[in-house]
Parts: structure tokens; C-alpha cells; sequence
């Protein structure tokens, strides 16, 4: 394996093959705070120039984070098709962009690979990607999903209502699912925020959302996204429960502290298919985004975009009815401009479809950004361009 590659005759040498994907990531404000990003342009192009020429083996054999440290590694490790992964394991990287762009290459080609691939891999090839080439590629994937409803039919697509409220207020938060649902906005879900994550305020809240529901016969999911232990006590008290959420991290230190391990996971996903639906059911939502590991201090040296990738690996085990990346609400400290949160948000699309997941967009952005509601829009169509299957719907796009 060699890292290292010339550039206007310069010699640039990589330590790793995790220093090499910080270097060949494009700019992330998350990535320069933590002096993971490369030094200048040129420096960028010599990382790409070097990864390009790596084989699929050579990522494989060099996780970014060691299988017996973490959690998340070992999920997608051990979630590799060997038999496809060995009839590809040869191939370098720039020969899998290839693959992925050439036009004979279809959807069928791209899901079967895509089982030998680890989460370190997609990351690597979207690092070679333009913004163009990510909407090519992810266009050509389309991952259908079922739980009450399906999403991701072709030539559609479909929307997460979010009505928060400052005080839980049952009335506040049913007045916005009306406005809305006006908008057409809540077929992929009904999905509220509490501000108090108890299990008296859930039970409160999900069952005014049902009697809603219920009352106007609306074809869609329910969820309210407290902590997954939460949502597990009111399982076992019987509350009826359409979709189990949580958020994700790319690294078991930050899953750490966002309280979760894996086998939380699947001991909540378990009872959810034991006591609201049948095994064949999509009952899972996540929620992502490029930088919440650095925002933690929890990153273990790696970018912001592989990290996103390992948590779309770590969220292919529970063949979920949806995940989004919220990747411009995290803040300037990983994101900073209306151009790097277009890049993630189609680096992200690209990714999750990638791992085979029915994969939505969170395209929104925060005021301490140097972004704009142009920024935002512009994301918006690009990414239905290459085929989101829903979209969170918040007011402008400002969240």
C-alpha cells in the first residue's frame, strides 16, 4: 500500500490511511478545527491522487478506528457479505467511481456491491465524487421502505412534519401538525421533539398524536423522539408505538454519550417487532449528521464525513423505515458555509443509499451559519434531484 503521490513535483506522504481521508475530504469547518482537513488545495488533490489508487482491500484492512476498540466498527464488519467482498476486494477506488458512474451500471449492480463494502469504503469513493457525480450515483438507487405506509415509491417523494413545541403544549404541537399537514407535509411521518424526555410527557404527547391520527384517518407514522430507553418503558406499558427513534454516532465513545449501546439497540428494536409489528416491518428511525462526533470530542481523529458513513453502517443493521442527516443544524464548528452544507448533504444522501438505507434529507441550516435560505433551497433541489426519499419539513429551512 502506498501513501503517498506527486503533485506539481511534490512528494506528499500519508501516515495513515486515516490521515488520508481527512486530507482528501473536501473542506469541512469541523474538520480544519480539529487539524484533520488538508493544508491547501493542492494537498487535497494529492490525497484524492493517492486514495484513488488504493484497492478496496487496502481500506478494509485499515479501519479508521480498531475493530476490537469500537462497537460501530465491529457492527459493520461483521455485517460484510465476505463472498461479494472478496470477488471486489481488488478493485481501487478510482475503478469503483468508475463503476458507480458508468452508464450500464444499474440499481440491482450497485445495492449487490455495495453488501462488501465497509462504511470506510463508500466514504472513500465519495471523496472522489463532484457534487455532480453524488447525484448521478445516488439517483440511480432506490430503496423503498414499508412500516403503516410506504416511502420511497418511484417519483416520489415525501415529508417529515415536525411539530415542536417551546412547552410541549398539546394544543401548540396539534396546531402545527394541521398547518403542516395544509402543506401536504407528514406522509413519511408525524414526528415531535420533546423538550421533557419522560415517560409521562411521551405517553402524553403520543396519544393525542394517535387520537388525531385516528380521528382524521391520516396514512402515516407517529413518533416521538425521546431517548430510546424512554420509548422502551413505553413499550412495556403498552402504548402503542408506530416508529422507534434515536440518534446516532459514528464512534462508540459518542454513542457513549449519547447514552445508547448497541445492544440497546437491538433490545428495543426486538421489542418493537414483539409487540407492534410483524418481523418483516421497517420499524426504525435515526437521525445523523457530519460533525456530531467533533462537537463531542469524540471523533478519534477521523473526518466528519467517514464518521457519517460508519453511522450508516452502524444503522444498516436494523433495515430502518428511515434515517436523515440533520447535518446543518449541528452548528458552524462542523459545518460553516452554505457550500459545505450542500456538499454534506449530498455526500450524505449518497452515502446512506450506498449502505442500502431509505435515506432523507434534513436540508436546513442554523443563523450562526454563513448560509442563507438560497443555500438551503439550493440543496433542497439538488437533493431531490438525486432522489431523497423525504425531507424534513421546517418552516424556510431555518432551524
Amino acid at each position: 500500500m502506498i501513501l503517498k503521490s506527486t503533485v506539481n513535483n511534490r512528494i506528499f506522504t500519508f501516515k495513515s490511511v486515516r490521515e488520508l481521508l481527512g486530507k482528501a475530504n473536501e473542506e469541512k469547518s469541523g474538520d480544519v478545527l480539529c487539524g484533520i482537513a488538508a493544508a491547501s488545495v493542492t494537498e487535497r488533490v494529492a490525497a484524492k491522487l493517492c486514495l484513488s489508487n488504493l484497492t478496496i482491500k487496502d481500506i478494509y484492512e485499515h479501519p479508521v478506528i480498531p475493530y476490537e476498540k469500537d462497537e460501530v466498527t465491529r457492527v459493520i464488519y461483521d455485517g460484510i457479505d465476505k463472498k461479494v467482498y472478496d470477488k471486489i476486494c481488488n478493485y481501487t477506488i478510482g475503478e469503483l467511481r468508475e463503476f458507480l458512474l458508468n452508464s450500464t451500471t444499474n440499481q440491482h449492480d450497485i445495492l449487490n456491491i455495495s453488501k462488501g463494502l465497509t462504511s470506510e469504503v463508500i466514504a472513500s469513493v465519495a471523496k472522489l465524487m463532484t457534487n455532480m457525480d453524488l447525484i448521478a450515483a445516488s439517483k440511480k438507487i432506490k430503496v423503498q421502505s414499508h412500516c403503516k405506509t410506504t416511502i420511497g415509491l418511484p417519483g416520489t417523494i415525501s415529508f417529515r412534519n415536525q411539530p415542536n413545541h417551546p412547552t410541549d403544549s398539546i394544543e401548540g404541537i396539534i396546531a402545527s401538525v394541521k398547518e403542516g399537514l395544509s402543506y401536504g407535509s407528514g406522509d413519511a411521518v408525524i414526528g415531535v421533539n420533546p423538550v421533557i424526555d419522560t415517560l409521562e410527557n411521551y405517553t402524553r404527547i403520543i396519544n393525542a398524536l394517535h387520537e388525531f391520527v385516528e380521528k382524521y384517518k391520516i396514512p402515516t407514522q407517529i413518533c416521538v423522539l425521546a431517548h430510546v430507553t424512554t420509548q422502551m418503558k413505553a413499550i412495556k406499558t403498552g402504548i402503542p408505538i408506530d416508529l422507534i427513534f434515536q440518534s446516532l454516532a459514528g464512534t462508540q465513545l459518542a454513542n457513549d454519550a449519547f447514552g445508547i449501546t448497541v445492544s440497546m439497540i437491538d433490545e428495543a428494536m426486538s421489542m418493537g417487532l414483539e409487540y407492534c409489528y410483524p418481523e418483516e416491518s421497517n420499524i426504525m428511525y435515526f437521525e445523523t449528521g457530519q460533525g456530531s462526533e467533533v462537537s463531542l470530542h469524540m471523533h478519534n481523529d477521523v473526518d466528519e464525513m467517514t464518521l457519517e458513513s460508519r453511522c450508516y453502517g452502524l444503522a444498516r443493521r436494523y433495515k430502518p423505515f428511515m434515517l436523515n442527516n440533520v447535518s446543518g443544524f449541528i452548528g458552524p464548528e462542523t459545518i460553516y458555509t452554505g457550500k459545505e452544507v450542500i456538499r454534506a448533504d449530498l455526500e450524505d444522501l449518497f452515502m446512506g443509499k450506498m449502505h442500502g438505507l431509505p435515506m432523507g434529507i434534513a436540508p436546513c441550516y442554523t443563523n450562526h451559519m454563513d448560509a442563507d435560505q438560497n443555500d438551503q433551497e439550493l440543496g433542497t433541489v439538488l437533493c431531490a434531484l438525486a432522489g431523497a426519499n423525504y425531507f424534513m419539513g421546517v418552516a424556510a429551512g431555518d432551524d
